[in-house]
């Protein structure tokens, strides 16, 4: 699973692709399938938790597209949101799996 820049010294960054909340949507700020998600299923309030919530979701979808609610919880364990119930926020990361799976070959 990508690693979290918390506490990461830029000079840590350097040659290393950084992804942001904002970035995962498209140039023109279309939304991608995590964002739209979490917006259909009203997993962010205040937005103080949200980017925490959605780069986190975000990394692990990257590498396990099919994580079931269990690992979704535990992954996302680490944020807190003092706002909505976590419900929404599974729920959301549950229906964005499948803009992850890798078409078979």
């Amino acid at each position: 699973m990508p690693g979290i820049l918390r506490g990461t010294l830029a000079v840590q960054a350097e040659g290393k692709t950084i992804e942001t909340v904002e970035s995962l949507g498209s140039a023109d700020g279309k939304l991608n399938a995590l964002q739209e998600a979490f917006r259909k299923h009203h997993a962010l309030q205040c937005g103080f938790c949200t980017p925490g919530f959605i780069t986190t979701a975000h990394a692990l979808l990257t590498e396990e597209p099919d994580c079931d609610a269990d690992r979704i919880r535990e992954v996302l364990s680490g944020n807190i949101c003092r706002c909505t119930g976590y419900i929404g926020i599974v729920d959301a990361v549950l229906e964005a799996r499948a803009a992850y799976k890798k078409p078979a070959p």
